[in-house]
């Protein structure tokens, strides 16, 4: 192959999913020149798996994602058709929106948005070798220094961020069908994990998988439960006009179930399955298993819901979410054809599991930077997560770490307490993931300071500090907090004088009567009592948006567990930030136990946090750590250092 120089970028992004976006959208609105590449220009932004944006957990990463100046919010509330909050019933710490997207109008934003950018350039390239030469800065240390793509193209890079989501060495299996490829038949891109592997990092191998699509004409909707849209919601993006949303139309859609029918078919074929016959040797998914694996695992189970989903408002390709499968084709046609509205359904694709290659997370640092190659950065299912707020979320940390290094700037690392971003990235760094990682409210021990009405407040300064939150998004930001402030304020000062119409609001509402009047604040504290339903007795009650009243009235609700977990947060951070210095060689230290000693040594921690949360490390482990830390620093005093 003959190599010809193509040009120079100071950034290089391999990949045009959802990481890929936001990583190169970041390094060109800071200002750098940056080159994206993806193996076909039409699947930039694609959602191969389910077209939706948010859910649990996944909204909170999307809200964030806003906040700290990212694209995918915008792009959800552009195209979505159907939106809800999950878990309204519940605290609002595991409150989370979630929207159908329409899959078609989703990529053609996203395409748009790359278009558009200045200093970012797209090239429909497969990058096949990562160069690297000695960094100046640290002699003996590889720096990335030129991509190279199947054509022979030689692209100089100063800095390069791999996003390669599930193509790379990507293979689809349904039943014994196997086929080198990637999502939704697009190609693979097979060689470039030959040269991650010349350049010393550990390879894993993942799998995920998608349920067969349907065409909407074939499927009996009169037999299956209606599943709507809210009728009052609030966009991800603090950009998007609440008018905007209430003009676009919401789809419906559909939830049936399995039946004995079904699990019997999937038990007769089981030999047929690729996760049971051996074919498939990757890990999946935990909290997405396909349907077999359902079956066999759960077998108690005498059903599993299943969501009919459109994919959008030009199409008759309906998702069936809950029946992800890799059986073979005429098993999973038998299969549909045994569900309850379902009978006559036409198979316009058939479910298919993907494997593909991912790196060890571990070998990165919190900025998502490879540890042992200056410049060289990961975001995405390339990490080993799942789902596109994850990937989005890294893609973005990612983009501005590298930016930043290139101004010689400090690096953005958030913390646990601070956001799910930060949790995400601290988990896949410290911890590493042996299945594909999703996001849960559960993986964060802060979600009542971690909501989604509030990532504003959490992250706005340091999306601004960064330089990626432009004015409009930062004056949305300023304005809000100040109506949140000053409505808190207004409750806790505000006495509501007795009367028959208060007493008559308590009783309606099941709580205790206030002969003698009650302070507004205190009111609302009540679970009992909705902020609307005491509007009558607030005379003076100013108008505010429906998104500074709602984390105005949650933190009043719950300021007492607020305080208190800030407090655990605020003490825990005094040991989560204490640096550990990279030059301890841990099997040298007594008071280790042997495995802690071999992690320590492999994962060099930077904080004694990060070493907390290593599996294998103990607490007494952590007290050695700290005793030594102690020592080390007297002898550093008496040294005059």
């Amino acid at each position: 192959m003959i190599i010809y120089n193509a040009g120079r970028a100071d950034v290089a992004v391999i990949g045009a999913g959802h990481a890929g976006i936001e990583a190169a959208l970041a390094c060109a609105r800071k200002g750098h020149e940056t080159v994206i590449f993806t193996l076909n220009l039409d699947s930039v932004g694609n959602m191969p798996c389910n077209p939706c944006i948010g859910g649990t957990a996944k909204g909170q990463l999307v809200y964030e994602i806003d906040a700290l100046g990212g694209e995918m919010s915008i792009a959800a509330d552009k195209t979505f058709i159907q939106s809800r909050l999950l878990n309204r019933g519940k605290g609002p710490a595991v409150q989370s929106k979630r929207v159908q997207s329409d899959r078609a109008a989703y990529r053609l934003y996203m395409k748009r948005a790359l278009e558009k950018q200045p200093r970012l350039s797209i090239v429909q390239a497969e990058v096949v070798d990562i160069e690297t030469t000695n960094d100046p800065e640290n002699p003996g240390k590889p720096r990335v220094s030129a991509v190279i793509t199947a054509l022979g193209a030689r692209w100089e890079v100063k800095a390069v961020i791999a996003a390669t989501g599930t193509y790379l060495k990507g293979k689809t299996i349904v039943g014994d069908v196997f086929c080198d490829s990637g999502p939704d038949g697009m190609l693979p891109s097979n060689q470039l994990t030959a040269s991650l592997e010349r350049l010393g990092l550990t390879i894993m191998r993942f799998k995920t998988g998608t349920p067969p699509r349907i065409h909407r004409a074939s499927i009996d909707v009169s037999k299956l439960e209606i599943q709507y849209g809210d009728e009052d919601f609030e966009p991800f993006s603090s950009l998007t006009p609440m008018e905007e949303l209430l003009s676009r139309p919401q789809t419906v859609c559909y939830i049936g179930y399995t039946n004995e029918k079904t699990h019997e078919i999937i038990r007769r074929n089981i030999d047929r399955s690729p996760l049971y016959n051996g074919s498939i040797k990757s890990t999946g998914p935990r909290y997405c298993p396909s349907i077999e694996d359902k079956v066999v695992r759960f077998a108690d189970k005498e059903r599993h819901p299943l969501f009919a989903e459109p994919c959008g408002y030009d199409t008759d390709e309906m998702y069936l979410q809950g029946l992800s499968s890799s059986m073979p084709a005429d098993v999973q046609i038998q299969m549909l054809h045994s569900l309850v509205g379902f009978e006559q359904a036409h198979v316009m694709r058939s479910g298919y599991a993907i494997e593909y290659d991912l790196i060890d997370s571990t070998q990165l640092l919190p900025t998502l930077e490879f540890k042992g190659i200056s410049g060289f950065y990961g975001a995405g299912q390339f990490n080993g997560t799942s789902g596109y707020e994850e990937a989005a979320a890294q893609g973005l940390v990612a983009g501005v770490n590298a930016a930043l290094k290139l101004e010689g700037k400090d690096p953005l690392i958030l913390t646990r307490d601070s956001s799910y971003v930060g949790t995400l990235i601290d988990d896949l760094t410290v911890k590493g993931t042996n299945e594909p990682y999703r996001m849960m409210t559960s993986r964060s021990e802060y979600r009542l300071l971690l909501r989604q009405d509030n990532a504003d407040e959490r992250l706005c300064e340091i999306g601004r500090g960064v330089g990626l939150l432009d004015d409009a998004r930062y004056k949305a930001y300023l304005d809000k907090s100040a109506e949140v402030r000053a409505e808190i304020e207004r409750c806790r000062k505000t006495f509501i004088k007795p009367s028959e119409e208060l007493e008559r609001i308590l009783e309606e509402n099941g709580t205790s009567p206030a002969p003698n009047g009650a302070n507004l604040a205190d009111l609302i504290k009540r679970p009992q009592l909705s902020y609307e339903a005491l509007a009558p007795v607030d005379p003076t009650r100013k108008e505010i948006s429906p998104r500074a009243a709602e984390s105005a009235i949650t933190e009043l609700r719950y300021e007492g567990y607020v305080r208190r977990e800030r407090a655990e947060a605020e003490k825990f951070a005094k040991i989560d930030n204490r640096l550990l210095p990279q030059d301890i060689d841990y099997q040298q230290l007594s008071g280790l136990r042997l495995e802690a000693r071999q992690k320590l040594n492999r994962l060099k921690p930077m904080t004694l946090g990060q070493a907390s949360r290593i599996s294998g490390v103990s607490p007494a482990d952590i007290t050695a750590l700290v005793i030594y830390l102690q020592t080390r620093r007297n002898e550093d005093c008496d040294d005059g250092k």
